[in-house]
């Protein structure tokens, strides 16, 4: 099965979505913002990144920004319920824009987030 790093601000989101892909057999690391992910990313061999788009310290765009910097064949989902800052920018549309393998949006349900994980792992 894959190592997947969860990524997102809110522990109980982590938390839900963690137990999600942890009963379908994968192995989980959390992570509460894009420097802590960006950390584990160059110390764990990661096969798939699950991240919020809005969170504090470094936000889930500037992340993969910089992941694809160094591993452009990151596979990343992105989930946001904040639709950009002040309405002006679609986050889950530039996520996609920057590579992300699908983009999901709050409030999702876990079979959104098992059919993602199992297409991304599986391309």
């Amino acid at each position: 099965m894959a190592k997947i790093l969860v990524v997102d601000d809110e522990k109980s989101i982590r938390t839900l979505v963690s137990k999600i892909v942890s009963k379908d057999g994968h192995e989980v690391l959390e992570a509460e913002n894009g420097v802590h992910a960006c950390e584990y990313f160059q110390n764990e061999n990661i096969d798939l990144i699950i991240t919020d788009l809005v969170m504090p310290e470094q936000n889930g765009i500037e992340m993969i920004l910089e992941l694809k910097k160094t591993h452009p064949d990151v596979k990343v989902i992105a989930i946001s319920g904040d639709s950009g800052f002040s309405g002006q920018i679609d986050l889950l549309s530039m996520a996609k824009l920057l590579g992300a393998k699908h983009i999901i949006k709050k409030p999702f349900t876990v079979d959104q987030i098992r059919e993602a994980v199992d297409d991304v792992l599986e391309n």
